[in-house]
């Protein structure tokens, strides 16, 4: 891409960013027409305008993905044009909640520092449009051009939002001395059950683009191993969304079997991936080996010594998980050609 095509690209990426703030603050000023609101709480701009940033956002992704990626359909056999359409409908629905969630974290900071301000509809209406530009301008460039190592790092900063929010919001505010589980009990348990589904989406995109770039390196020839790849890590995303599904409060069990399942089949999908990766990388064996020794190490230091709380461990095993799916995804992206690579089977089942 020379000078000319970037600049371009930049000049309708600032379009949209303004298109994005005129239709938010519209709709914005529209919901909260009326008397003042808080920034934060029961009847608040909060939700009004995490919900019209939310679908900017998702809009501004689709627009983006049908001007920039629209081509890369033209010459591929149908099964490959439905995985690849699946997935861009599954990232529209997560960048949807990813932008909504991280409005209604801002609006819950800014209700703590900023207590007793109440905003006009043209108030609020501006609040939205910010947002919303905010929102649909990152998801206009990841339809331009988003990598597998962008939605790792992109579910890595959800969940961390996504937990906060549920921590500002939790009934309970001693759940930590249990487990990260308490946050999905409670009234305000949609904060965290939802994060997990919208999480458990993106795990499983994630999936699909680590089973693109496998295929864009090794081709047709290893479609079969490829595939089990994809569909491990699709069940992980459905075991992860279980999880917020079934709450601890409704059905215990269904509860703990989508956690540990998740937990199993992330780790089983780690090591096809790995397996199945050219070489594997000697940096990606070294991490691999670094995580499930800090692992086993706070296992036993949370258990055998009671030194941090089953919570602690929770947050410490998530992190390293996270953390070890970043490196995997980016030694990826190295070995990844960039250009789109269409199979030659008219069948997925068939060669």
């Amino acid at each position: 891409m020379d000078a000319e095509q970037r600049m371009a690209q930049e000049t309708r990426a600032i379009w949209a960013t303004v298109v994005c703030f005129l239709v938010g603050a519209l709709a914005g000023t529209l919901l909260l027409w009326g008397t003042p609101r808080p920034v934060a709480g029961d009847g608040s701009v909060g939700i009004p305008a995490s919900i019209v940033a939310g679908a900017i956002a998702a809009a501004s992704f689709a627009v983006s993905s049908r001007l920039y990626r629209r081509g890369d359909h033209s010459t591929m056999p149908r099964w490959q044009v439905i995985v690849s359409s699946l997935s861009a409908v599954a990232l529209t629905i997560a960048f949807a909640g990813v932008t909504a969630l991280g409005v209604l974290l801002t609006t819950e900071v800014l209700g703590v520092g900023l207590q007793g301000l109440e905003l006009s509809a043209v108030g609020g209406g501006l609040l939205t449009g910010v947002a919303s530009a905010v929102g649909g301008r990152l998801t206009f460039e990841a339809g331009i051009d988003l990598r597998t190592s962008d939605l790792a790092n992109l579910l890595f900063g959800y969940l961390i939002i996504g937990t906060l929010f549920a921590m500002i919001t939790a009934a309970d505010p001693r759940w930590w001395e249990l487990n990260f589980s308490q946050l999905g009990i409670g009234a305000g348990a949609w904060a965290f059950n939802g994060t997990l589904v919208v999480a458990g989406i993106l795990i499983a995109t994630v999936g699909s683009y680590i089973g693109r770039d496998l295929h864009r390196i090794h081709g047709d020839a290893a479609l079969g191993r490829i595939a089990w790849v994809v569909a491990l890590w699709a069940a992980t995303g459905v075991a992860l969304a279980g999880v917020g599904v079934f709450p601890l409060e409704r059905i215990v069990v269904v509860h703990n079997v989508a956690a540990f399942s998740t937990l199993g089949l992330f780790v089983v999908a780690g090591i096809l991936t790995t397996t199945v990766m050219p070489g594997p990388p000697r940096a990606l064996l070294l991490t691999t080996a670094g995580v499930a020794s800090l692992i086993v190490v706070a296992v036993v230091l949370a258990f055998g010594f009671r030194l941090f709380s089953v919570t602690a461990l929770e947050a410490i095993v998530i992190g390293l998980a996270l953390l070890w799916l970043t490196t995997l995804v980016r030694m990826l992206a190295v070995l990844t050609p960039e250009q789109t690579r269409p199979s030659a089977r008219t069948s997925l089942l068939r060669g």
